[in-house]
């Protein structure tokens, strides 16, 4: 008997504690996605990307222009001019292809640091909620299979704590 009763306690125990936990969730992305700061980075990043079209641009005008040059003009070259002027076209795309690369990286880096603060606001925001609605736990929607009716949707006390309004 002691020992059912002892196994009975093993078994019940974890469960009654884990019904006690508050579960909420939220729709991570959607919240994301209407947060005011958005739209400067949005704006930010359209510009850069703008200024990186249009130095790709020039280069590519540069190289165009040479290559239309030095096919204008082959007539009675010998061939260590007709070298330099491979070896200048071959800079101008190597000149390219690395500006591009560049740029790229520089992008990637700008809108890390751009969102990053972002993405710590609204954590906090999560966490305040979580904190002052005593969750145990609040979940992105978007990875969980399925949602019980004892689970609560916290997103619109994320989006209020954000100054979201929709």
């Amino acid at each position: 008997m002691f020992k059912k009763l002892i196994l009975l306690l093993i078994v019940i125990a974890p469960m009654s504690m884990f019904a006690q936990d508050k579960i909420a969730y939220i729709n991570a992305n959607e919240i994301f996605s209407k947060m005011p700061e958005l739209k400067d980075v949005e704006t930010k990043l359209a510009a850069k990307s703008e200024t990186i079209k249009k130095n790709a641009a020039a280069i590519e005008a540069e190289y165009t222009k040479k290559v239309e040059e030095f096919q204008k003009d082959t007539t009675n070259l010998t061939e260590s001019v007709l070298l330099d002027r491979q070896t200048q076209l071959d800079g101008l795309r190597d000149r390219y292809q690395n500006f591009i690369q560049t740029s790229q990286a520089e992008f990637e880096k700008e809108q890390q640091t751009l969102i990053t603060p972002i993405q710590q606001k609204m954590r906090q925001a999560i966490k305040d909620v979580g904190d002052e609605n005593n969750y145990s736990y609040i979940l992105d929607a978007a990875t969980l299979l399925h949602i019980g009716s004892h689970a609560t949707d916290a997103s619109k006390m994320v989006k209020t704590k954000l100054g979201i309004t929709d």
